[in-house]
């Protein structure tokens, strides 16, 4: 019985009901069923909101972001990047990489995809390639996307390994410690130099195929 909360945000979700509605219930339920009061009930749905209250920036993002697109975005960034000249949408993701990985390696977020790349590095990789090429179909699109999704997975993940105070690189330094093995942050953050730099590089040559390819297809 103390599952049936489960139960219900399934069926609720299956069945297209209101996602936040279908939340609360499954909570006041499950309350009951754990002989909880109403006021215990509301009082922990109060608390937990306001303690996991950073969730709410995410959900703010949102409606951001499609505004965005709908007032003309990419219209825009292209008007940027005609200002720069010879600059292509693997080397605008280049750039994006780099950065990334200098900024993890230090220690600094730039939020991700969905505060930074959908918004901003996306649009400005499409609009190079609408600049460059006039009109691209749809499989183009949506390669653009994932590459510049990549070079922000590219750049976090093997960059912040760099950072000697980051959570991962104290997360292996305690567990091989547990394992027997004596080394320290700095240890781990020189090692993992290399590692990015080699990340770095098979970026790059990744994003410079991708200007071969659309330069290919959609040579002028």
């Amino acid at each position: 019985m103390a599952l049936i909360g489960i139960l219900i945000i399934i069926v609720g979700f299956a069945l297209k009901f209101n996602t936040i509605a279908v939340v609360i219930v499954s909570g006041i339920v499950t309350g009951l069923i754990a002989d909880m009061s109403i006021s215990e009930i509301l009082k922990t749905l109060g608390e937990t909101f306001v303690q996991k209250r950073e969730m709410s920036l995410f959900l703010l993002t949102l409606p951001v972001i499609g505004l965005c697109e709908r007032y003309g975005f990419k219209e825009k960034a292209i008007m940027l990047i005609k200002k720069v000249k010879g600059l292509s949408t693997g080397k605008l993701i280049s750039g994006y990489l780099f950065i990334r990985q200098v900024s993890a390696s230090m220690g600094i977020r730039l939020s991700g995809h969905p505060q930074f790349v959908r918004p901003l590095i996306n649009p400005m990789a499409q609009g190079a390639a609408t600049l460059n090429y006039d009109k691209i179909d749809e499989e183009d699109e949506d390669l653009i996307k994932a590459t510049s999704a990549a070079a922000d997975n590219y750049g976090n993940f093997f960059g912040q390994n760099v950072f000697l105070a980051n959570s991962g690189v104290l997360l292996i330094a305690g567990t091989l410690e547990t394992l027997g093995y004596n080394v320290d942050t700095l240890q781990i953050a020189k090692a993992s130099i290399p590692v990015a730099l080699i990340a770095f590089a098979l970026g790059f040559i990744q994003n410079y195929l991708l200007d071969k390819k659309l330069s290919r297809k959609y040579k002028k």
